[in-house]
């Protein structure tokens, strides 16, 4: 199989479908990494994998039926099963809700018959003597870096029984970096998302990291409560990645989420901010860029195998602090009279302020400032409450100073609650999520400013 091209492979299951309609996307996938723990490297490897996935629909008395089947390691002669599968399952279904006419067209990518592209250990080319430099440093200041440097690179193809012959190079990178005491009871984090690991460098964030474990050395007990407090970029991603996986037009049209009208309807049209916030998505952010085609490997509230091929454009889903789109495929755009909106690949906030997290401490009076959250979970989603426990490094801001370390907390809060009362937004900058990094890392975000942040208890977590 590692000897057929993705193209071929497309090619060949569509020849072999029966069905009325067909949707093969063929996933090339390749990884690189490095681990380190204790100022040392720990392991390295690089993988290679191919998933099939085939989609096929059934046009039946009482509407159009789709099955889908996804392999991995499928060989040549595992493809005929694969694709009957698919019929089988499809003619064994009941009409699918978000049936619609495959997407039609002529276009083909011109490197659609290329091989894919692949990455490699020498990602790491420039990466791997400054983390070596990294751990000296950390060696000679009384520090111990743990962590892991992920690079990943997938070439998706995309054929149907239509004509589309599309194709995306997804790369993905994450670094995370996290500084201890030799006593383990000080922990810093930091995190960068890149797509080529050269605009990454360990020794800058060592060097962050060893500023905040200087502010932990003194430790401030503080109760559960309102707190000012400035969420950093990466937390700002966490909270409104969730609030866009929780933005599908119909949940919304069916009264079951945050953005439901009270009395019927949608929230669209509403102000959610004072501030001059936009929320907006675009395939071709500069260093953010995504698939410009949907790429549905399932249906859901927010995506239709049907919509495969798709065009997606950029898209402001809050426009100067209103809430101006919801998600929507063709067929949910249909049954809400919305526009048609595809999900999205990246997430970009932009709010005008033009401040560092620096500058925004250095005019803080009293308050927090956080590193990171996790283990983010809804609450309610009819106000989309989560909750969720900060992480390595809260700290006390006083007359524009970190003055120490705070206990951790768990926090209860509605990021759209959040955005109504942001007081401040800060410069936007490309960020790593934490909570969501292993399934979204396309985030660019302002630090944003809370008055009343709420610590709902105290966590004795570090």
């Amino acid at each position: 199989m590692s000897r057929t091209k993705p193209h071929e492979i497309v090619e060949r299951a569509l020849e072999l479908s029966t069905a009325d309609g067909c949707v093969v996307i063929a996933d090339e996938e390749s990884t690189a990494n490095l681990r380190w723990a204790g100022n040392a490297l720990t392991t390295n490897g690089v993988t290679r994998g191919r998933t099939l996935t085939v989609i096929a629909t059934v046009d039946g008395r009482e509407g159009t039926a789709s099955g889908v089947v996804s392999r991995s390691a499928v060989t040549v002669e595992d493809l005929e099963p694969l694709v009957r599968a698919a019929e089988a399952a499809a003619r064994g279904a009941g009409p699918a809700e978000d049936a619609q006419p495959l997407v039609t067209g002529t276009p083909v990518s011109p490197d659609f018959a290329d091989a894919p592209a692949e990455t490699s250990s020498a990602v790491f080319a420039d990466f791997a003597p400054a983390l070596g430099e990294a751990f000296a440093r950390a060696r000679a200041g009384g520090r111990e870096l743990y962590g892991f440097a992920n690079h990943e690179l997938v070439s998706t193809y995309v054929g149907t029984s239509t004509g589309l012959r599309l194709r995306h190079d997804q790369p993905k990178g994450t670094l995370e970096l996290n500084a201890k005491s030799p006593d383990m009871q000080r922990s810093a984090w930091a995190g960068r998302a890149t797509r080529d690991f050269k605009d990454v460098d360990p020794t800058v964030l060592d060097a962050e990291l060893a500023v905040r474990l200087g502010w932990a050395e003194r430790r401030v007990e503080l109760p559960a409560g309102r707190y000012e407090t400035i969420l950093p970029p990466t937390a700002v991603a966490d909270l409104l990645i969730y609030q866009m996986w929780s933005a599908a037009a119909r949940d919304a049209v069916e009264g079951r989420t945050v953005f439901s009208k009270p009395g019927g309807g949608t929230r669209l049209g509403e102000k959610l901010s004072e501030l001059p916030l936009t929320l907006r998505s675009d395939p071709n952010a500069p260093g953010l860029e995504s698939a410009p085609f949907v790429v549905a490997h399932s249906s859901g509230d927010d995506a239709s195998v049907f919509d495969n091929g798709l065009p997606v454009p950029a898209t402001e889903w809050i426009r100067d602090g209103e809430l101006a789109r919801l998600t929507t495929t063709r067929h949910t755009a249909a049954l809400t009279e919305l526009p048609l909106s595809p999900a999205f690949g990246n997430l970009i906030l932009e709010g005008g302020g033009d401040k560092s997290l620096e500058e925004m401490v250095a005019a803080t009076e009293r308050g927090l400032l956080l590193t990171c959250l996790w283990y983010i979970r809804e609450v309610d989603p009819a106000t989309l409450l989560l909750t969720g426990l900060t992480r390595d490094g809260v700290y006390l801001v006083e007359n524009g100073q970190v003055t120490g370390q705070v206990n951790n907390f768990r926090f209860n809060e509605s990021p759209v609650d959040l955005l109504s009362r942001a007081t401040e937004a800060g410069r936007t900058e490309k960020t790593l999520p934490r909570e969501w990094g292993d399934w979204f890392t396309r985030a660019a975000m302002p630090a944003l400013r809370i008055p009343d942040f709420n610590m709902s208890s105290v966590s004795k977590g570090v």
